[in-house]
């Protein structure tokens, strides 16, 4: 049973309502763990449809999903938006994660 849901900042939501305002409709965030990456697992991101058993994360009129079984990866972690000199990227800060590798998609639990 998954005790603390994953949260998303409203500088995340902000950013999905720029993307759906620009692709003329609206888009829904999927956020995915999988197997793989250089540190055991890693993040997947991408523009998708809800499912029926995804949970949906919403806010400020945009959605943000994840799937039965990437729910436990990400137990209280935070899904936010941000903008450096490197690029601007969703990122995932995940208390569950006990190493991470540079790039921020990787990590091991």
């Amino acid at each position: 049973m998954l005790k603390l849901p994953p949260r998303v900042t409203d500088r995340a939501f902000d950013r999905l309502a720029e993307i759906a305002e620009n692709a003329g409709g609206p888009q829904v965030l999927r956020v995915a763990v999988s197997g793989g990456g250089c540190s055991g697992f890693q993040y997947e991101i991408t523009l998708d449809a809800p499912e029926d058993e995804d949970l949906v994360l919403e806010g400020k009129g945009q959605q943000v999903v994840i799937d039965p079984v990437s729910l436990p990866f990400l137990e209280n972690a935070v899904i936010d938006f941000t903008e450096e000199l490197i690029g601007a990227r969703f990122v995932i800060e995940n208390p569950n994660a006990s190493s991470s590798c540079g790039c921020g998609i990787s990590f091991s639990m």
